[in-house]
């Protein structure tokens, strides 16, 4: 299981938010590149690099830092939050990012999405989906797509579509767990998917229990910056 310590970024800054709330942020470094920097020095291999200016706003707006990272660092960073046209995907990819998350996109424009799949290579995508419930949440967590995540998956799977990351909303941020159950039903109805945990790990048993549901990769964040993990723990596990 990849372990993939996570980046949220608004102004320019490394924020974690709660429950996908933007009015619950904290901002706990000033500048994303050094905590980059600081996984890399840990041994860790990947990255989760979310733009949540983008996200809410509807476009890529920190370039900066993402270019920032990608010269700076070798994780392989999976990219998201803003990303809405072709232009977007072939400049993240001319970058070096490792994948590009795309969530709200493909809940409105599914067709330019498998577009993509078919055209730049499905290993180099992860369909992210948020969720409150079964119920997808877009454009920043802020609106319902009144579309079940089971319905959503379902219109890729034919397209070659290979990596799913799942954030349950009600359990990010709040380091009380992820939600086992949801990530045991995608993997019982979607066994081919290379699935991704996003959401409410809080502890290396988290880890060790998610590792035995057999998920692809599992995303630290808030566990990370309120030191509930240690870069060190990460390192033990990963080496």
């Amino acid at each position: 299981m990849r372990i993939i310590p996570a980046i949220d970024i608004i102004d320019g800054k490394c924020v974690r938010l709660t429950q996908g709330d933007y009015s619950k942020m904290k901002v706990y470094r000033q500048d994303p590149v050094d905590v980059a920097k600081e996984f890399e020095d840990a041994d860790l291999e990947y990255l989760h690099l979310i733009d949540l200016d983008g996200a809410k706003k509807g476009k890529v707006v920190n370039w900066k830092v993402i270019e920032e990272i990608q010269s700076k660092t070798a994780l392989l960073v999976d990219f998201g939050g803003g990303v809405k046209s072709t232009e977007d995907v072939e400049s993240l990819i001319d970058l070096g990012i490792n994948q590009v998350n795309i969530g709200s996109l493909a809940v409105k424009q599914p067709e330019l999405f498998k577009e993509w799949l078919h055209e730049y290579g499905s290993e180099n995508f992860i369909l992210s989906a948020d969720v409150k419930g079964n119920e997808v949440m877009i454009n920043g967590w802020v609106e319902n797509s009144t579309l079940l995540l089971t319905d959503l998956v379902n219109l890729f799977i034919k397209d070659g579509l290979e990596y799913l990351c799942c954030t349950d909303i009600k359990t990010d941020g709040m380091l009380s767990g992820p939600n086992f159950e949801l990530y045991k039903n995608l993997r019982t109805q979607f066994p081919a998917l290379k699935l991704i945990a996003s959401g409410g790990i809080s502890s290396l048993e988290d880890l060790d229990d998610l590792h035995n549901l057999k998920v692809d990769g599992a995303i630290v964040g808030k566990a990370i910056y309120e030191n509930k993990i240690t870069l060190h723990e990460l390192k033990s596990i990963t080496n």
